[in-house]
């Protein structure tokens, strides 16, 4: 056991560490999380377009196309922000003007993948003449060409500003005029290289990434039982190694998993069963049916602790029990710990992968639906199950049934650790 933790700390912590703090995957990572209270906003228009009180319904029946609007220019334009975050966050890592690179990032990204419809003709009551953007374009499903021409954009305006291919202004001038001037060399050629590239040279960056990276997609974010487990596996395991599962598997499936619930949003809001959605295992999937109290399903472990007969476990138990009804769980992660903890890190991997299996089941046999809705994480786990699945009844008692499992596989070991516990004591 040391020598596997002298390895995992020689070898593995530090290229881990090296891959969630590598500049471009922390901008990635930032970019679309700085997404995140648009969703949760767009999510609650969508859950108020739905609610399932009849007359309720029939109420807010002649504003449904209002209540709409929220969503699509939340969700429904979800790239477009992203560009900008990434951008944004990428240019302050190389101290660069944050706000210049993110323009031209959005300039770049709209270049790049919102080809411009060219209407002639008034058709009386539908649309007039004039030049449209499909916002369908700048949703979820470019998000792959917001990172790629988000990163890029900043590469080359760094390029131009390293080489010194700027127009520099006197002394004297306010930055934000000079910072402007800074940039116009660069804007030049991003503007005319993206634009070469999409329409004199007919390459689609959107198009091109989705077909190469979905088979990806359907093996860690999907309708694949194989895929979803998996995902469960390397981040509860990458847990117990000490290292934060959820920053090392981000940067590979957040695109995914963001592009998958805006796709379950928008099919909602357009009217598709909750249970006729897309996606099974989006984020929210496990946030609500698997991660009860924190990845690892924790919340049962420091329920147990609360009833130990050991008082180190007992106060820990009463110490993490709060931040564990909101889905926090570092006190009891670090504190039990869990970390290299073979005796509690067996039932930390497997419990999940039981619940997400049971989850799987209850989902594709039409139990319970997919999830339509994204909330914050620190929403107790049954409440947010309720609200994420368009208020199912059944998705509610899901995630209590999924808590007893939780509490009985982690209740053999919770013993034999208490024991030990004791015999320290």
């Amino acid at each position: 056991m040391d020598n596997l933790v002298s390895f995992l700390n020689a070898k593995i912590l530090p290229f881990a560490n090296k891959m969630g703090n590598q500049r471009h995957m922390t901008a990635i990572r930032k970019g679309i999380i700085s997404t995140l209270p648009l969703t949760i906003v767009g999510s609650f228009f969508t859950l108020i377009n739905n609610i399932p009180i009849e007359s309720v319904a029939n109420m807010l029946s002649p504003y449904k196309e209002i209540l709409d609007i929220p969503f699509r220019y939340t969700v429904g334009i979800l790239a477009l922000y992203a560009t900008f975050g990434i951008a944004s966050s990428l240019a302050e890592s190389y101290k660069l003007d944050k706000l210049t690179n993110g323009v031209l990032a959005v300039l770049a990204f709209l270049v790049s993948t919102a080809a411009p419809i060219h209407v002639t003709d008034n058709v009386k009551g539908v649309i007039d003449a004039g030049r449209y953007i499909n916002i369908a374009n700048l949703s979820a499903s470019s998000l792959f060409a917001s990172i790629v021409t988000g990163l890029l954009t900043v590469e080359i305006y760094r390029f131009f500003k390293v080489k010194n291919i700027t127009i520099k202004m006197p002394d004297g001038v306010p930055p934000e005029v000079s910072n402007s001037f800074v940039a116009l060399i660069p804007a030049a050629f991003i503007l005319l290289f993206f634009w070469i590239v999409r329409y004199l040279l007919g390459f689609n960056i959107a198009e091109f990434l989705s077909m190469i990276l979905m088979p990806l997609k359907g093996v860690l974010v999907g309708n694949s039982l194989f895929g979803g487990l998996l995902t469960i596996f390397l981040i509860t395991g990458f847990w117990t190694l000490g290292i934060h599962g959820a920053a090392i598997m981000d940067p590979i499936v957040r695109p995914f998993w963001e592009m998958s619930i805006a796709q379950n949003m928008t099919e909602f809001a357009s009217g598709t069963s909750a249970h006729h959605l897309s996606t099974i295992f989006t984020e929210q999937f496990l946030q609500w049916f698997i991660w009860i109290g924190g990845a690892g399903g924790t919340l049962a472990l420091v329920t147990l602790f609360l009833f130990s007969k050991s008082a180190y476990l007992k106060d820990l138990g009463k110490l993490a029990f709060l931040p564990g009804l909101f889905n926090i769980n570092e006190p009891i992660v670090f504190g039990a710990p869990i970390v290299m903890n073979p005796i509690l890190g067996i039932p930390f991997i497997v419990g999940p992968l039981v619940t997400g299996t049971l989850s799987y089941i209850s989902t594709i046999t039409g139990v319970v639906p997919m999830m339509m809705m994204r909330l914050p994480f620190t929403v107790p786990g049954p409440l947010g199950a309720l609200m994420s699945t368009n208020w199912s009844i059944p998705a509610f008692i899901l995630t209590c049934v999924n808590f007893l499992i939780d509490l009985a596989i982690y209740y053999p070991f919770f013993k034999v650790f208490e024991k030990q516990q004791l015999e320290k004591e």
